[in-house]
């Protein structure tokens, strides 16, 4: 069988089955991405794949983890001030990215910011469920943070071993973290240009 060079590959042959499978997948097929968009690749290659490769083996294995939070807390210091989702710049309010109605923190780590427009069109959707909605996949910075929070939650809940068919209810749609990455082409590492 003759490889596909893209995200989806591996993706349809591989059996995600509990949880922590998924959140695991989902993350290194970021580690991936992010390293693609860096390189400025219109589409993955052999290194891009290597570093899913390794990062996923380590998650699943516990030899390795994912980046602190307090990493992505520094980067609101650098990062331009913008709504996280459509990059305006005037009335940013502060936005839940996992929404406390839904059973997300109240917790700086959980704050982004958002325009007035995003922040009321989202309400208490989840993340990834109103930005389908608008055919839009998210920064990668973004859902960086987001990943971290979910599993944080199931962690949390102990839930990261269950099975994906018998997940309790959690407050971000499981169904929605992506298992597939579109082409590095296609994807942005944060909302406005960086430098």
């Amino acid at each position: 069988m003759r490889r596909r060079e893209d995200a989806s590959y591996d993706a349809d042959i591989m059996e995600i089955v509990t949880v922590g499978q998924l959140l695991n997948w989902s993350y290194a097929n970021l580690a991936m991405a992010h390293a693609a968009v860096m390189d400025n690749a219109q589409r993955y290659g052999p290194k891009h794949f290597m570093i899913r490769s390794r990062l996923h083996t380590g998650l699943n294995k516990g030899t390795m983890a994912m980046g602190a939070l307090a990493d992505d807390e520094r980067l609101k210091m650098v990062l331009p001030q913008a709504c996280c989702y459509c990059g305006a710049q005037e009335r940013l309010s502060v936005d839940h990215l996992i929404p406390t109605k839904r059973g997300g923190a109240n917790i700086g780590e959980n704050f982004v910011w958002a325009c007035g427009a995003c922040n009321s069109s989202k309400g208490a959707q989840d993340m990834l469920g109103w930005l389908a909605g608008r055919n839009e996949f998210p920064a990668l910075l973004l859902l960086r943070r987001y990943l971290k929070l979910a599993v944080g939650i199931c962690e949390a809940r102990q839930v990261m071993e269950i099975p994906l068919h018998s997940v309790p209810a959690l407050p971000f749609e499981l169904e929605r973290v992506p298992r597939r990455y579109p082409p590095p082409s296609q994807l942005r590492l944060w909302v406005v240009p960086l430098g």
